[in-house]
């Protein structure tokens, strides 16, 4: 979590500003900014006050919490104010997944659309909109920003006065971990199959009778996430789904509906609803396997029979990865396990699970192997995997020896965000802005 908030921050909770547009309804209103041809309400300020407040407690106290936010909103309005001057674009479909995403995931929080629709006093319509309202405000802003930091570099001379000038305030780096996994999904009995199976031909069958695609996922899909939204997945794109249940998708032409496709969730439903260039918007319905009865010893034995292997040197831990592991993006890699989106291998042990925690503990060399371990990472996904120390590094101080790259990452940060603010104080001369008191 950041230890200090920024006007990012208040970029970031402007998606969640309209939920509360009714909070401050009974409170008269007033201008406290103009930016350009656009005014900033105090009620937008105590709005988005109270969401810092419930996301990041400890502002509560910050005396000078609303002029940040004010100072956040104008920044945002002025560099808006630049792209719509420069005509700037978004990614239309990717937008539309965004927005879809934010819009499911704020769903989530309610028993039913009916029970969302009343808490805001919109339609599930005019919310979607004014969520994507905000989100393309968002990717406006990044794009613009992106574009003017543009080929920014930084040399080893920068990096290293970088690092000089700031060596006193450089964070510890905490003990970091490379890992690879083999994991395996126990074998279903093919009784819970024919049993999914039997009921997705039902559904089926309904809807080849007919039956509304949306009234039906509601009545039947067992997809806690999209169910009550009819089974809609919002715009995805490849490589974001399971590969069996993408083909099929990416195969349909608009309107369609797929035959029962299978994976390894259970059985599913597909209708393509539209096509862009990057993405297709999608909803299913999914008849879930019965995960109660599944062959663990057989799972844990062929585990146990790949680490032995291994250790033997029969094999090489990457191979059997590739070759049994049943997750397709660390499989591909020989295992290897990556941190979140940064593509680097080594993860900082504080940030993984407890259970992660413990199994690393027990790796005590590189190259140890862990034993067979049961996880439940979510329910009804419960699966084992194996697990390889590849790397150890113990907490320390940053340093140029050991920490070139990530004081690079620093340096150029740093510089980008110099030349940011020197292009936003730019901007503020060529847009007018007028501030009273909050």
């Amino acid at each position: 979590m950041k230890k200090m908030l920024t006007a990012a921050v208040f970029v970031m909770l402007v998606a969640f500003s309209f939920t509360l547009g009714n909070l401050h309804a009974d409170v008269a209103d007033r201008i406290v900014a103009v930016v350009g041809n656009e005014v900033i309400l105090k009620s937008e300020i105590d709005d988005r006050a109270l969401m810092t407040v419930m996301q990041y407690p400890e502002t509560q106290k910050d005396t000078r919490l609303k002029e940040k936010i004010l100072a956040g909103i104008i920044d945002q309005k002025v560099i808006l104010v630049k792209a719509r001057i420069d005509s700037t674009q978004v990614d239309e479909s990717t937008l539309d997944a965004l927005t879809n995403e934010r819009l499911k995931m704020l769903a989530s929080r309610f028993a039913s659309k009916e029970a969302m629709e009343e808490k805001f006093g919109k339609s599930m319509g005019v919310i979607r909109q004014e969520i994507r309202n905000e989100l393309k405000d968002q990717q406006l802003i990044e794009t613009l920003r992106k574009k003017q930091l543009a080929g920014i570099t930084v040399t080893h001379e920068e990096t290293v006065d970088f690092y000089r000038n700031h060596k006193q305030q450089l964070p510890q780096v905490s003990e970091l971990v490379g890992l690879s996994q083999i994991l395996k999904y126990p074998d279903l009995p093919q009784g819970s199959k024919d049993a999914a199976l039997a009921q997705m031909k039902i559904v089926q069958a309904e809807l080849k009778a007919g039956a509304d695609f949306a009234a039906t996922a509601r009545k039947y899909s067992q997809d806690p996430g999209s169910a009550k939204l009819g089974g809609d997945l919002g715009y995805v794109q490849k490589g974001e789904l399971v590969r069996s249940f993408e083909d099929a998708a990416f195969l349909l032409k608009d309107g369609k509906i797929s035959d029962i496709v299978e994976t390894r969730y259970g059985y599913h439903i597909i209708q393509r609803l539209e096509k862009k260039p990057n993405a297709v918007h999608l909803r299913h319905i999914l008849i879930a396997y019965d995960q109660s009865k599944t062959d663990e010893p057989g799972t844990v034995q062929l585990l146990s029979r790949i680490k032995s292997d291994v250790l033997a040197g029969r094999a090489t831990f990457a191979d059997m990865a590739k070759k049994y592991s049943d997750d397709p993006v660390s499989g591909k890699l020989g295992g290897v396990i990556l941190s979140g989106g940064s593509g680097k291998t080594l993860l900082p042990v504080a940030s993984l699970r407890p259970q992660m925690m413990q199994i690393v503990g027990s790796l005590r060399n590189i190259g140890d192997i862990s034993d067979p371990q049961k996880i439940d990472f979510q329910k009804g996904n419960l699966f084992y995997g194996i697990f390889q120390l590849n790397a150890k590094i113990p907490v320390h101080q940053l340093n140029l020896e050991q920490d070139y790259a990530s004081l690079e990452e620093l340096a150029l940060e740093a510089k980008k965000q110099e030349r940011y603010n020197e292009w936003l104080s730019q901007l503020k001369k060529e847009v007018l802005v007028r501030i009273s008191d909050i």
